[in-house]
């Protein structure tokens, strides 16, 4: 089946959505207020067949042979507007060099030809996981774009085929709505770093994937991994898709009451989703309690006036100071009133001071040191 054929879809019971399933802004703000915890996943699982939009194999390499320099800059989309990630990731001015590999590439990895037609065989195993699912397939299956920021495709875009919709799945007697099962590509491989550029392998790019997202119906750590290990399951029944580490990633949306919704990509490890949730539920916890803290100080904004200091600290013993300095770096300087305690406090359950610092590396800044 190409790329906008039309498929059957399901009589019966099927053609009519679960109103279970039918949740509103206002039914999910009453779900985190209820709940310690609100959590969704999606599932990303690596099929075992040619790659999706040629027909080269889709196993990795050890090595690279030859490779092409690219830069990737922002756009304006149809609507006239750049996107703001697109448009942070471009001002780190990075290059992007991609590895090919004999076999496993071709010139459709290298965005230097056009998309075969769609690998029937994946797409047919996506179909058969949403009936396992009691999925809605779509009456018609086309591919999207969308936007890669992280240089990780070489076409700045990943292709996305939404299949089915609004289906079910039963664990320990609970049922965990499945939102939707997508049919895309994986992205390149990452192999080296650099400050001004990464390196990548085409050898990952194109492989298809299942993307199964569900609801955000569990409450608890434990179920998260219980979930995950019976789609997981369910998916290696269908006897199409790959094993082993890195060949299926779980991302996590996790809300708490109070809270935002953070994303937790690529989770490699089931045994480790317990843990990565708990700490986020910890983390978000602390930043409200924060909040809190500085609300009843009646701490204001603090106002952004930078003082070079850089003469204060010239003979400081600090080895991250002085190689910053010996790099022809700058110490500057910002008074935060009202801020005591709270950058690291309380033996440690306070600290926000870490927090700035992750935002601030995002900017080029290496380290942020405080009072507390």
């Amino acid at each position: 089946m190409g790329v906008g054929q039309q498929c059957q879809r399901r009589g019966g019971e099927g053609d009519h959505e679960d109103s279970s399933r039918q949740r509103d802004g206002r039914q999910e703000a009453v779900l985190m207020a209820e709940y310690p915890l609100t959590c969704g996943i999606e599932i990303h699982q690596q099929l075992d067949t040619k790659k999706l939009f040629c027909s080269c194999d889709s196993h990795l390499t050890e090595e690279g042979h030859g490779s092409c320099y690219r830069r990737l800059r922002p756009t304006t989309s149809e609507m006239g507007e750049i996107d703001r990630a697109a448009l942070a990731q471009f001002q780190r001015n990075l290059g992007y060099r991609y590895q090919s590999a004999p076999g496993v590439s071709c010139l459709v990895e290298l965005d230097e030809e056009p998309p075969h037609e769609t690998n029937s065989e994946a797409l047919a195993t996506t179909l058969t996981f949403s009936e396992m699912m009691k999925a809605r397939v779509v009456d018609e299956i086309h591919f999207m774009r969308k936007i890669v920021v992280d240089g990780s495709n070489t076409s700045g875009f990943q292709r996305t085929a939404l299949v089915s919709m609004n289906g079910s799945l039963d664990v320990n007697g609970k049922e965990i709505s499945i939102i939707s099962i997508c049919l895309e590509e994986d992205a390149c491989r990452k192999v080296e770093t650099t400050d001004a550029e990464i390196t990548y392998r085409l050898d990952r790019l194109g492989i298809p994937l299942i993307e199964v997202a569900t609801g955000p119906d569990m409450h608890d750590p434990e179920e998260v991994m219980e979930v995950a290990l019976r789609i997981g399951t369910l998916l290696r029944a269908t006897k199409k898709v790959k094993r082993g580490i890195g060949t299926i990633r779980e991302d996590l949306n996790i809300s708490v009451p109070g809270g935002a919704r953070i994303e937790i990509k690529g989770v490699q490890e089931l045994r480790l989703l317990p843990l990565y949730v708990q700490n986020e539920m910890n983390r978000q916890n602390m930043l409200i309690r924060i909040k809190g803290i500085l609300e009843e100080r009646g701490t204001k904004p603090a106002a952004f006036e930078p003082v070079d200091v850089t003469d204060i600290f010239k003979d400081c013993e600090s080895k991250v100071i002085k190689g910053a300095l010996n790099d022809k770096g700058k110490v500057i300087a910002v008074r935060l009133s009202g801020f005591k305690g709270v950058m690291n406090g309380d033996s440690g359950k306070l600290r926000l001071g870490s927090e700035m610092a992750q935002r601030a590396r995002t900017k080029g800044v290496k380290g942020i040191f405080h009072s507390d």
